[in-house]
């Protein structure tokens, strides 16, 4: 049994893709993340890692630094012999993110204390359902005139989220608009919302973020955009399409629910002192 480091993603994807693949609803971050990589984006001081048992690849792990350590849907053992081997290696882990059981083993192992967590819940679109009532507006796909806002509001839906904002998040937005995967939810002229949707990897598109402005909130924005990236995706040809959502927000794991969203399994993000 050997955790294998590189910080080749090519090489981590020869091994680690296959696993990843066999279930892409419950690890559609890590997939998201290698995509990601393979664009020339979050390059520096990777670390990726994968676990073989009797030839066979059985876990995976990786980190895009300042960001915390990425687990998929994983065996919680693995995540215990990795949390060694990375002490062992001096590594600098911020935090650990991934399905809530083998987060939390991670965490059990970890050598220094957490500082905060993060609780989620992982939904896939049932039968989709309009918004009612509806919201007044319009949805639009993103420019490159939209880049100054749509950074912005990344940010402040980071900061909402307590998620650091160490890095420039430009680059990402920007990549994010040319595969026009941001869309904006226009009222009266003036953007009010907006929602990512990502390109489908092996069927499956992910919704997220959805952000509207703390003062433009409770007229039924983020839904709408919410709903119309989700059609957009279907109409795509994603055959699932999913979200998380924040536990300690009701109101959103409400909302999503009355559109047609059901959940799929828990996730936990816990950061280190």
């Amino acid at each position: 049994m050997t955790w294998t480091f590189t910080s080749d993603v090519e090489e981590y994807a020869r091994a680690a893709e296959p696993l990843l693949l066999r279930d892409p609803v419950r690890n559609t971050m890590p997939l998201t993340v290698l995509r990601a990589m393979r664009a020339g984006l979050w390059g520096e001081d990777l670390l990726l890692g994968w676990l073989e048992r009797g030839g066979e690849v059985v876990a995976a792990a990786s980190q895009t630094p300042p960001r915390p350590l990425l687990l998929p849907d994983v065996p919680a053992d693995t995540v215990r012999d990795l949390a060694t081997r990375l002490i062992e290696a001096e590594r600098r882990v911020p935090g650990v993110s991934g399905p809530a059981e083998a987060a939390e083993a991670f965490a059990a192992a970890w050598w220094r204390p957490e500082a905060g967590r993060r609780s989620e819940r992982l939904y896939r679109i049932g039968a989709l359902r309009a918004p009612s009532p509806a919201a007044e507006g319009t949805a639009r796909t993103a420019v490159a005139a939209d880049l100054d806002l749509l950074v912005a509001w990344n940010v402040a839906f980071q900061e909402e989220e307590h998620e650091s904002v160490a890095f420039d998040l430009t680059p990402l937005v920007a990549s994010r608009i040319t595969r026009e995967e941001l869309l904006l939810w226009e009222a009266g002229g003036e953007p009010v919302a907006f929602a990512g949707v990502s390109a489908p990897i092996a069927g499956v598109s992910r919704i997220g973020p959805v952000y509207t402005p703390p003062a433009l909130r409770r007229r039924g924005y983020g839904t709408a955009v919410a709903h119309a990236a989700t059609a957009g995706a279907l109409a795509g040809g994603a055959t699932e399409v999913l979200l998380f959502t924040n536990l300690d927000n009701p109101t959103s794991n409400a909302i999503y629910q009355a559109i047609g969203y059901v959940p799929v399994a828990d996730y936990a993000s816990v950061a280190f002192a």
